[in-house]
């Protein structure tokens, strides 16, 4: 059977098996999918000896840039993001790694969102790898402003001179915002400490600025909460985890499975 897996420590946390497994459903494919407990200090190793047979792999922290170096050919919107989260055998021996994080978000907030961002004011809080993966397919968009702002501007400023060639990004630090936006992007890791990203009220447009947080809980995560108090709308990263696995079954298997009954299911399980 065709075996694919996605690298992770830990890992058995992963929704993704079960995403793969109904997208394999879903298209009628036969193969398998597990989760992959990679060493902490031998993940080549570890992915090498996967890839004896295995036809495919999504990773997941902390091997994202190690995999950026484990590939052989790159797509350009990983070699951009110096990172990878799908790594494809090409069957001669050697790893085509591509990132499809950016591509994610951006499928999720325009099909299934309904949120154009061409034209419009975007604001990317943070400055991290998440950050860096979503930029190229986020300019690709033709916003109108792209603002990239951190708690160190530096590497905001950083980040947004690697990009600018691509589209009117910038950079700003927290507190040296304008506002409002039209759209609000948290890739900071604050959800994860139950925390909120330091910035004011007055980037909000009541009832008409939509915030997204990558990160997803049962819960609406603080970011979520916060915007939907001043009345934004709001919308968390589940569906971007759908869609970047679906961006990476097309890539392994040449069909593009429908992401929204899988998104429908996992957000039933998550209530419930």
């Amino acid at each position: 059977m065709d075996r694919y897996g996605v690298f992770g420590n830990p890992i058995a946390h992963s929704k993704s098996p079960q995403i793969h497994r109904l997208f394999a459903e879903q298209t009628g494919q036969t193969l398998s999918y597990e989760p992959l407990l990679a060493p902490l200090d031998a993940f080549p190793r570890f992915a090498q000896a996967f890839f004896e047979e295995g036809l495919g792999a999504n990773v997941t922290v902390p091997f994202k840039e190690q995999a950026f170096r484990l590939a052989d050919q790159l797509t350009e919107r990983a070699r951009r993001a110096g990172a990878v989260n799908t790594l494809k055998n090409l069957g001669d021996g050697t790893l085509l790694g591509d990132n499809t994080d950016g591509i994610g978000l951006v499928r999720d907030l325009l099909d299934n969102a309904g949120v154009a961002l061409e034209g419009k004011r975007v604001l990317l809080l943070g400055a991290g790898g998440a950050v860096r993966g979503v930029l190229e397919p986020l300019l690709a968009q033709r916003p109108a402003a792209l603002v990239i702002a951190n708690r160190t501007l530096s590497k905001a400023e950083q980040l947004a001179g690697e990009f600018a060639e691509l589209g009117s990004a910038s950079a700003s630090a927290f507190d040296q915002l304008h506002g409002p936006f039209d759209v609000i992007i948290n890739g900071t890791s604050a959800s994860l400490g139950g925390e909120l990203p330091p910035i004011a009220d007055s980037l909000i447009c009541s009832g008409t600025t939509f915030c997204y947080d990558m990160m997803y809980s049962a819960e609406p995560t603080p970011f979520c909460r916060w915007a939907a108090s001043l009345d934004a709308q709001t919308r968390d990263g589940l569906g971007m985890l759908v869609e970047q696995a679906s961006a990476a079954f097309e890539l392994w298997r040449g069909v593009r499975p429908a992401s929204a009954p899988v998104l429908a299911q996992l957000r039933r399980q998550l209530a419930g």
